[in-house]
């Protein structure tokens, strides 16, 4: 039961009937007064019942983990899906058999799972939602092959002193590679180009 409709003596007895009913709290739902209803003379006479609908609000943690079973069930994967969920930020790890095809070639199907996932989710929220999809941690070796890399390519544009140019990858790689480099006098880092060709460039510094 997602939405129900209820009376009572007053609108605020009515939502509390409903809440009890759907077993939810008041944050957790959508509140309409179909009538205000009415007291009637002496409380007696021409009294009218207070109307109100009350609907469940979406879930959008549970729409977007519903979204990735469906996707990944599809895709004919046996996994399981966790969460975390804190602020602004949720976090769902893949775990089963065949997560290489989730994966995907550096990570590719993996993005664009998260992609999906971060539509699916503030589809239905009230706030903007950062969603990211993992895979049996592949984000965080991910995220050390990247700063081995950024600093190879680093010493690569100050020895050739020449720009060098990475492949095209998400704003969060990019990020760990600015990061990974900011301390660095001796390079400049910086995105050109569009989505989903946006790509980062290794400077070196003009002395």
């Amino acid at each position: 039961m997602k939405e129900i409709t209820a009376t009572g003596l007053t609108v605020d007895e009515a939502v509390h009937s409903a809440l009890k009913d759907l077993k939810a709290k008041e944050k957790e739902v959508e509140i309409h007064v179909i009538d205000q209803g009415k007291k009637g003379f002496l409380g007696i006479f021409g009294q009218k019942p207070a109307i109100v609908q009350v609907k469940l609000k979406k879930d959008p943690i549970q729409d977007t983990l519903l979204f990735l079973e469906d996707v990944i069930r599809k895709m004919g994967v046996q996994a399981n899906i966790s969460f975390k969920h804190e602020g602004r930020e949720a976090t769902f790890n893949i775990e089963g058999d065949d997560i290489a095809v989730l994966i995907g070639k550096r990570g590719q199907t993996l993005n664009s799972l998260q992609y999906l996932a971060q539509l699916a989710a503030n589809r239905s929220s009230d706030h903007y939602l950062h969603v990211i999809v993992d895979a049996e941690n592949y984000r965080t070796r991910r995220e050390e092959t990247l700063i081995q890399l950024a600093n190879r390519l680093a010493d690569q544009a100050v020895k050739t002193a020449n720009d060098v140019k990475l492949e095209p990858m998400p704003s969060y790689e990019r990020k760990v590679i600015h990061t990974a480099l900011v301390h660095n006098q001796k390079i400049t880092t910086y995105s050109v180009g569009e989505e989903p060709k946006r790509h980062l460039v290794i400077s070196p510094r003009k002395k």
